[in-house]
């Protein structure tokens, strides 16, 4: 049996899940997904844990936030004047707005909290600082 390695392509099902055990992404109920190990479609914590599974199995692992998305950066939470977002744009805590950073690529934003002059909007991943179970089962490997 082959086992997963560097450019391995591999084809699997997966659950990602919090602490509590809330699934955040899962494909178990629908078709497995294919990769390329080191092709950049899963973060390398989550790729070394691969590293060595054969199709046939499965295994969970605990991923702390520094090898899946980090700690929260209090740099990366920015307060807004309100009058930069359009007048009739319901805002609400945990809403999630698109931004362009610098070079106008587009950034998703959390909005923290806000009143009648301001707005904090959150771009830290929603996962950074949360320890992750990253759950496999490993249908084929070539």
């Amino acid at each position: 049996m082959t086992a997963i390695g560097t450019d391995s392509q591999v084809t699997l099902h997966f659950a990602l899940r919090l602490e509590d055990g809330t699934d955040v992404d899962s494909n178990f109920s629908s078709e497995p997904a294919s990769l390329t190990i080191g092709d950049g479609n899963l973060p390398e914590a989550f790729e070394r844990c691969l590293h060595g599974l054969v199709a046939g199995d499965r295994q969970s692992f605990t991923v702390p936030p520094e090898d899946a998305f980090g700690q929260p950066n209090p740099n990366n939470v920015q307060t807004f004047k309100r009058r930069e977002f359009a007048p009739d744009l319901e805002l609400e805590e945990g809403l999630v707005l698109s931004f362009a950073d610098a070079a106008k690529a587009e950034v998703p934003g959390v909005i923290k909290s806000f009143d009648d002059d301001t707005v904090e909007v959150d771009f830290n991943h929603p996962l950074a600082g949360r320890t992750l179970t990253f759950e496999v089962e490993v249908i084929d490997v070539a």
